[in-house]
């Protein structure tokens, strides 16, 4: 496969401000080549959930939607709910969190819409007949987009490494099934010496999975759906991922997933490198970045932006009071922070059926 063009700009701004530089980006590595006209754009992006403050800004998305309009779409930004207790559960919560954060259409210009209804259970059926995954379950109102924009903030992840523009694609736009079937394979383990016995994870655990027993924690994996909130809740650290393959299976599951969301649609992909936190923004807080902003990122290839992402991170040194920098390092950052995780197994799985390329070339604006 020959290397798709990755277009890269960093944070600096000489006369413009940092919403209108990623538009220049996104001009530059072709988004005007889609005919946007009179077509349903979903602009896929992570709303954040409330007390993490790593999540993208709304301005971003905003210049986007009138990028979209100039060039005669119909934008909306959109998100599906979690399988896990917090306050984007289901589309009224959510909504309050979207709105809350600047998601609403006063600041974006356009509507806000939950994709996958009011109870995680609106989804259409996209067959990919793929290694992992038969059929997909996307949410409905981006399965029916004509198309695929991801805003993607790259950061840790502890399932996957990191999260980019596969992970925001093939997770973010999975319905509560759908979430369900890529979670399936990826449970915690309890380090028993760590464990204090606070219950917290009890608390956070929306399927009734975890129990503190005889003062530590306790998984029923019967009913544990593998989501992983009880990991980043944890106070002690003493919840991780407890299979290396099954977070490999997560990683290539996530890709298929986003192979479906962008089945036989125009798409387009922008991360930002930036307020690198070592956890998912699906978590309450975000903790120290791990290391200083690296810029944004702009292609059509999601895998190849994904790649081109942790590339340019592991370059960038360590953040001396943060999560990768309290480590001994183990080669690269995201392995570092999250042992058990290989984020190559997504990208290499997301180039062998036939998403994108490993390969690039960086085109620096």
């Amino acid at each position: 496969m020959n290397p798709s063009k990755v277009y890269f700009t960093d944070m600096r701004v000489h006369g413009e401000n940092l919403p209108d530089k990623l538009v220049s980006l996104a001009r530059a590595a072709g988004i005007e080549n889609i005919d946007f006209a009179d077509k349903y754009v979903a602009i896929k992006v992570h709303f954040g959930e409330v007390g993490n403050l790593a999540f993208l800004r709304p301005d971003y998305a905003r210049a986007l939607v009138r990028l979209i309009r100039e060039l005669g779409g119909k934008p909306f930004v959109t998100d599906c709910s979690t399988l896990y207790v917090g306050a984007r559960k289901n589309a009224l919560d959510h909504l309050d969190v979207a709105y809350a954060h600047g998601y609403n259409p006063l600041c974006l210009e356009c509507h806000t819409i939950i994709a996958d209804g009011l109870k995680g259970t609106d989804e259409a059926l996209i067959p990919i007949d793929c290694e992992y995954v038969k059929t997909a379950k996307i949410g409905r109102a981006i399965a029916d987009a004509d198309i695929i924009i991801s805003l993607n903030h790259f950061k840790g992840h502890e399932g996957t490494g990191f999260g980019g523009a596969l992970k925001n694609l093939g997770m973010g736009c999975g319905s509560s099934a759908g979430k369900a079937e890529m979670h399936s394979t990826e449970k915690p383990a309890v380090d028993r010496n760590a464990c204090v016995g606070c219950g917290v994870c009890e608390g956070n655990c929306a399927h009734d999975a975890i129990h503190v027993v005889d003062g530590s924690a306790r998984v029923d994996y019967e009913k544990c759906k593998g989501c992983g909130r009880c990991i980043g809740v944890c106070p002690q650290g003493a919840l991780h991922t407890g299979e290396a393959e099954g977070c490999a299976i997560l990683a290539r599951k996530i890709s298929e997933y986003a192979l479906a969301v962008v089945k036989d649609k125009p798409h387009f992909h922008l991360s930002l490198a930036i307020d690198i936190s070592p956890f998912c923004d699906c978590y309450a807080n975000n903790d120290a970045s791990v290391v200083p902003d690296v810029g944004m990122f702009a292609s059509f290839d999601p895998v190849a932006i994904d790649v081109a992402c942790a590339d340019l991170v592991n370059q960038q040194p360590p953040i001396a009071n943060s999560r990768l920098g309290e480590r001994e390092h183990e080669g690269d950052h995201f392995h570092t922070m999250h042992p058990v995780t290989n984020w190559r197994a997504g990208t290499e799985h997301g180039e062998a059926i036939g998403l994108g390329s490993t390969q690039y070339e960086l085109v620096v604006i």
